[in-house]
Order: structure tokens, then C-alpha cells, then sequence
């Protein structure tokens, strides 16, 4: 049988090419025993990473993200999918955002699609959605959150601490914003103007929420 997993880099990133005829099990063997051998090789550097060639349930790539994070000093950011645009966006939006996610010590919760139908999503880690939140869902987190795709609906951070945290969005256009007890609403636009498209985080100042153009400066400043 060929092996159950080769792998394989792209730009601050790993691929994990799996053979879908390998077990679960398999692959945890061998992904432990592949990381734990080139743990010095890896480093501490920071990843985002894809899973190729087989079918997993979230559960399942949860517990690879696990393996790979007790068998070497990698920090997994996220998990990308294999479709090269969607790709190079992860990672470029990965460029700007993980100095900052990287100084969280708890692992970051990963979902790997879109909040839609009203879903909600509730962590008390770090939140990274690779994806959009549809208006309806609600992301609640008692850490940062991070949206790689457009925030449409809601997202609430529990904190007494509402000067140090933020909401991150590749397209910021929310329903409703809660960081401690401060909030953001939505203003109404004129009929036919819609909203321009750009990467934003919603943080507080003044003692209100407000939505600002990401800069380095100001992702420093937390």
C-alpha cells in the first residue's frame, strides 16, 4: 500500500495529499511520525494548510490539525481548500492577520465553510471562518474573530476587555457588531447604493464600534 500521506508545501503553507483508500487512524500514524522526524526541519514557522485526496469530516481534520500540532512546533493558522484562487486568498489575507493571531496561546476554532440559514457559531477560542456570514448568523466568541470572506450578519465578542479586541472581515458589511458593550448597528443606505467592498476590522474607540481600513499600524495597536 502507498503511503497514507505525502506531503507537500506551497507559500506559507503545507499540503497533505492523502490516499483515500487509507484509514483515519493510518494517517494519524503516519502524519505523527513523518512531523515528529522533521520537527527541526519545520521550525516554528506559521501555516496555513490544505488536505487533498480524500473525503474528511471536520472532526477529522481537526484531529490532523492536533497531530501535526503535538508532533512539531508548527503553528497551524488555518485550513485552506485546494481551488487556487480561493487559496491565494486565504493566504494573502493570512499574510496581514497572523502576527496578530499568532500571540493567541489557545488554539484557534477553524470553520471551514460559510454561516448561512441563520447558523450560529459560538467559541470561547480565537474564531477563524473561511468563509461568509450570511445576514441571520451570528458568530459569538470570547476571543478575536476573523472572517475570510464577507461579514453579512452578526458578530459579538464577550469581554470586559473591548479595547483589545476586534472583528476581522476580507468584506466588512455586518447587520451587527457587539464587542463588550459596545456596539455597532448598520446604517441604511440611499436605494441603489451599495456599500464598497474592502477588508476591515471593527474595534473600539471613543467607546463606540467603528469600522476601519486595515493597516499595519493599527493591527499593532492591540
Amino acid at each position: 500500500m502507498k503511503d497514507a500521506v505525502v506531503i507537500k508545501s506551497f507559500k506559507n503553507g503545507i499540503s497533505l495529499l492523502l490516499n483515500p483508500e487509507a484509514g483515519q487512524e493510518d494517517i494519524l500514524q503516519e502524519l505523527k511520525q513523518k512531523f515528529s522526524e522533521a520537527k527541526n526541519f519545520f521550525g516554528k514557522a506559521q501555516m496555513a494548510i490544505s488536505m487533498e485526496g480524500k473525503v474528511l469530516t471536520d472532526s477529522e481534520q481537526v484531529e490532523i490539525v492536533n497531530i501535526i500540532k503535538q508532533n512539531s512546533d508548527l503553528k497551524i493558522v488555518c485550513i485552506v481548500g485546494k481551488d487556487e484562487v480561493t487559496e491565494q486568498r486565504y493566504v494573502k489575507a493570512l499574510d496581514r492577520v497572523n502576527k496578530r493571531l499568532m500571540q493567541d496561546d489557545s488554539m484557534a476554532q477553524i470553520f471551514k465553510s460559510s454561516l448561512t440559514d441563520g447558523m450560529k457559531l459560538t467559541s470561547e477560542q480565537p474564531v477563524v471562518i473561511l468563509g461568509d456570514v450570511d445576514s441571520g448568523c451570528i458568530v459569538t466568541s470570547t476571543q478575536n474573530i476573523y472572517v475570510l470572506g464577507a461579514l453579512m450578519g452578526e458578530a459579538n465578542i464577550l469581554t470586559d476587555e473591548a479595547d483589545r479586541h476586534f472583528v476581522y472581515a476580507l468584506e466588512m458589511l455586518p447587520e451587527k457588531i457587539k464587542i463588550g458593550s459596545f456596539k455597532y448597528i448598520s446604517q441604511k443606505t440611499k436605494w441603489g447604493r451599495k456599500p464598497k467592498k474592502e477588508a476591515k476590522i471593527a474595534c473600539v474607540k471613543e467607546k463606540q464600534v467603528v469600522l476601519e481600513p486595515i493597516t499595519k499600524e493599527l493591527l499593532s495597536t492591540f
